[in-house]
């Protein structure tokens, strides 16, 4: 009976990296979009907060909160927020910056 909750306590873990690597990679892909529509430079992604709950849809999920830095100029530095629920995103906040 041990060695079944073992499995079962592995898989949960295995599970919950899995789609937390899905949800990074999600929000990689998400900043590039985001600085492409904008025409500014990506500098760097990561992860702020990440936890679990109940989603938009009723079930339950990740939900992450990612910060991306960017640049319109090359010198000054932007930071924007990207809130995602598991891979697809919610909504996003990027804060008044320089148009080159």
């Amino acid at each position: 009976m041990a060695t079944l909750w073992l499995f079962i306590i592995f898989g949960a873990i295995i599970a919950l990296f899995w789609t937390s690597r899905q949800a990074a990679e999600a929000a990689k892909e998400h900043a590039q979009h985001q600085t492409e529509k904008l025409q500014v430079q990506l500098i760097s992604v990561a992860c702020e907060k990440r936890r679990l709950g109940i989603l938009r849809n009723g079930k339950p999920g990740i939900k992450s909160q990612f910060t991306f830095e960017f640049s319109s100029d090359g010198e000054s530095v932007y930071q924007g927020t990207l809130h995602l629920e598991n891979s697809r995103l919610v909504k996003t906040d990027i804060p008044p910056h320089r148009i080159a």
